[in-house]
């Protein structure tokens, strides 16, 4: 049995735990903190289907994000993650929520992780969004 107290962690577990840090960075509105946990070739595609093409141009979205005086957060929320045979890739869908002064977006999400050196890294995210409420 893997439990907590025998020292292993699941790779759903340290995506789940890589994934809390994210939406730590995110509501602190640290973007340059988010490098680390995305391949320099990441692809991501946002709620309303725009594609941004890697870790620096993700990045500088966020960092646009956090220029708005109106935008607050974004929180990723992991359901089903899911491991390849080799256990290098997984596939994590769950819900999200944006926060702005004056909305609230969500929807659903899938990301694509890939293991590299031992370390969890988003190589592709695909976001939905869904709802739209006015604050």
């Amino acid at each position: 049995m893997d439990g907590p107290s025998s020292g292993m962690t699941t790779p759903q577990d340290a995506i789940r735990a890589r994934r809390r840090m994210t939406n730590k960075f995110i509501a602190a509105h640290q973007a340059a903190r988010l490098r680390p946990f995305m391949t320099p070739d990441a692809h991501l595609t946002g709620g309303e289907g725009g594609l941004l093409i890697g870790a620096e141009a993700i990045i500088a979205a966020f960092e646009a994000q956090f220029a708005d005086p109106d935008f607050i957060t974004y929180e990723r929320r992991s359901g089903e993650i899911t491991l390849d045979q080799e256990g290098l890739r997984a596939a994590e869908r769950g819900a999200w929520t944006g926060r702005w002064r004056d909305q609230t977006l969500g929807g659903d999400y899938l990301a694509v992780w890939r293991k590299v050196t031992g370390q969890w890294v988003i190589e592709q995210e695909l976001y939905v969004t869904l709802t739209r409420e006015a604050a």
